[in-house]
């Protein structure tokens, strides 16, 4: 009987999943996938190790995250019925000060997890019910929770630092981090895509729905754009990134909102939405001729610019720049709008490259180095959760 190993990336509208089998004593990628517009148009799309589709279906309703996991369930054993699933491994958003790595979970490190849900609202119930829901359906299965924040752990004192009284700080209130593990994926990719940059300092900006930036040097993570929770940084597709303060103190105490809106306008109407009031969508901004719209695209390739600045600077300069994630990966124009505001680093732009996704998108000649690099943090959890529960070899660390 042929063994499996799945992971798990549950958000508040898709869940997106990868099968890895073990026929016999080697791992391959069986199938990828994902499950988009729960609670609207939900879609199921699935394609195996090789590419070639597998699924692409609508079914007729999918209400919630465990809708969507059913929906999985029965593709999955349509697909691979009376097979073992050996493990499953989850994207957890937050992991707070205690967990520094992934961890085989418990119902400790469950109630460890719901403690955060404040400081990741919009990601970690849905994280936490992907792992209760496969407790329910598979509970003799071992489940490894992989946390975006743990590869910031790296970085040092002074820049986990919030200035706030000790009092307060001791309490976990400092600077986490996230979108780690498709940070600690793209710095096991350089030595492979871009050797001449791997050991040396790089920016590698994360840009879609969540946007950040992270700092490396010798493929460690040193500061990155992120903080206590997810809405410091950048402007983002719902969230505004960083303000000043007293915007909320202003908001609570002059306008008179409830705490629960003002977090619903941060995390939900503020960022590209909320300037262009069009779409959160990149791809919806960029066709529109709205002035609005406009405004938001600048208004994101400046924060942009900014914050690689800052990052270089506390890096002492960079030697490359990598673009990831929906945004990095397929919008040539904002990649080029961030090159050239950022020139003045001795980034020499390559039009022709950037066109065709590169790798490189800058000149052979260009000081600093620019890659496009695409990121996969569902493999990143696989090599996790075999390396923890001992399933999967170094083979399936390069599927």
């Amino acid at each position: 009987m042929t063994d499996y190993a799945l992971v798990l990336n549950a958000g508040s509208s898709s869940l997106k999943f990868c099968v890895f089998a073990r026929p016999e004593s080697e791992w391959h990628l069986a199938s990828r996938g994902q499950i988009d517009g729960i609670g609207s148009s939900p879609r199921i799309v699935a394609k195996d190790g090789e590419g070639q589709v597998l699924a692409d279906r609508r079914p007729d309703k999918i209400r919630n995250g465990r809708d969507a996991l059913d929906e999985l369930a029965a593709w999955l054993n349509s697909m691979y019925g009376g097979a073992q699933v050996v493990g499953v491994g989850h994207r957890v958003v937050h992991g707070g000060a205690l967990y520094t790595g992934p961890t085989v979970v418990t119902p400790q490190v469950l109630a460890d997890l719901r403690s955060l849900t404040p400081l990741a609202p919009l990601h970690q119930p849905h994280n936490i019910a992907a792992i209760e829901a496969v407790s329910e359906r598979l509970p003799k299965v071992p489940q490894v929770a992989c946390f975006d924040t743990s590869f910031h752990r790296t970085q040092p004192p002074v820049a986990d630092l919030v200035p706030l009284p000790h009092e307060i700080r001791s309490k976990g209130v400092q600077r986490y981090g996230f979108h780690g593990l498709s940070y600690e994926y793209i710095a096991s990719m350089l030595p492979e895509v871009a050797p001449e940059i791997a050991k040396g300092r790089v920016v590698v900006a994360h840009l879609g729905s969540g946007a950040s930036l992270c700092a490396l040097r010798s493929g460690k993570s040193v500061d990155s754009s992120f903080g206590f929770t997810a809405l410091d940084g950048l402007c983002m597709g719902t969230r505004p990134g960083a303000m000043d303060p007293g915007v909320i103190l202003y908001l609570l105490q002059g306008l008179q909102l409830s705490v629960k809106e003002v977090e619903t306008v941060l995390y939900k109407k503020s960022g590209l939405l909320g300037i262009s009031g069009i779409s959160p969508d990149m791809r919806d901004l960029e066709a529109s001729r709205d002035p609005k719209a406009r405004l938001a695209l600048d208004y994101f390739v400046y924060r942009v610019a900014k914050e690689l600045g800052a990052l270089s600077a506390v890096l002492g300069g960079i030697d490359g720049l990598v673009f990831t994630a929906g945004i990095g990966e397929n919008s040539p124009e904002i990649r080029r709008r961030i090159c050239e505001a950022s020139a003045w680093l001795g980034i020499e732009f390559d039009t022709v490259a950037n066109a065709r996704r590169g790798p490189r998108i800058s000149k052979a000649r260009s000081k600093v180095s620019v890659w496009v690099i695409p990121t996969n943090e569902e493999l990143m959890i696989a090599r996790h959760t075999g390396m923890l529960l001992g399933l999967i070899e170094a083979d399936v660390q390069h599927a």
